[in-house]
């Protein structure tokens, strides 16, 4: 049995969430069309008769200017460490210098496989052009060309992924989807929310905790703080009149019943902690 860890590096917004999703068949990570909306590093696990792969959505690559961000390198940082193959994802359209520095700098002791995304968006000569300036480089031992949003061939795409891997004993049992527990997954999916709901500043600023997470006979009552830095943007997510938390609590409820296949209460709550995103007893508290 094929057996491994393929981890997925790239710049923010290159399409990593948006194929660990395609691949798993399942929504692990949240996707929005801002960058660096992946925090932590998630796994999901794909497990078929034959072979086992561990996947791991990273954070996008960026220069870190606050803890927060020094935490989402570190989730890049243990990833490259554990990595059988790399998974190194370019937007087609993205500047192929900038991306060869940034995988070049990652020092890779393990093969790569280069994905070029969002070929939907480019004509036929740009990406032989793509595909031409990624073979040449040494990291490269493939380059495969998709459009992870539009739906990915999963068959032909794993076929070089599994002939780098080594044979081994699979990690996790058959019926595990990932490793990180399903309140990690309910947190992200209102955060995701916060992304699509909210201008471009806030979900930056916010984090989410669940206090509770209680299965009942009937339904799953969840009750999560929203964490932000300033009374202003407690204003915004609440709304006028509590408008604006209310529809995010909707949109949010709608998100988790599905992944969770249940029905769910979910109560949320906005409080106020400045400079959270500097404080490292408060980032381990929120789980970074």
């Amino acid at each position: 049995m094929k057996t491994g860890f393929v981890n997925i590096f790239g710049r923010p917004n290159a399409g990593k969430s948006t194929l660990l999703n395609a691949l798993m068949g399942e929504k692990l990570a949240i996707v929005s069309k801002k960058v660096q909306t992946t925090r932590h590093r998630i796994k999901g696990i794909l497990t078929e008769k034959d072979y086992q792969l561990i996947i791991s959505d990273t954070p996008g690559i960026i220069e870190p200017k606050y803890k927060l961000h020094e935490k989402m390198m570190q989730a890049v940082k243990n990833a490259l460490e554990d990595a059988d193959v790399a998974l190194l994802i370019v937007d087609v359209n993205e500047n192929l210098e900038e991306c060869n520095t940034i995988f070049e700098a990652l020092k890779l002791k393990v093969p790569a496989v280069v994905v070029i995304n969002k070929i939907d968006k480019a004509s036929p000569d740009k990406i032989k052009e793509v595909v031409s300036f990624f073979e040449t480089k040494s990291y490269s031992k493939k380059v495969i060309t998709i459009s992870a949003l539009s739906g990915i061939n999963k068959k032909k795409f794993l076929k070089p992924i599994l002939e780098l891997l080594p044979e081994a004993e699979p990690f996790f049992a058959g019926d595990d989807i990932s490793d990180l527990p399903t309140k990690f997954f309910v947190s992200e999916l209102i955060r995701e929310k916060i992304y699509e709901l909210f201008e471009e500043e806030i979900p930056y600023h916010t984090a989410v905790m669940i206090n509770e997470f209680k299965e009942k006979t009937s339904l799953i009552k969840i009750s999560a703080n929203i964490i932000v830095q300033r009374e202003t943007q407690k204003g915004i997510l609440l709304g006028e009149k509590g408008s604006m938390i209310k529809k995010l609590g909707t949109a949010a409820r709608i998100g988790i019943e599905k992944f969770l296949e249940r029905k769910v209460f979910l109560e949320l709550f906005v409080k106020v902690k400045p400079k959270w995103r500097e404080n490292e007893l408060q980032l381990k508290e929120y789980g970074y």
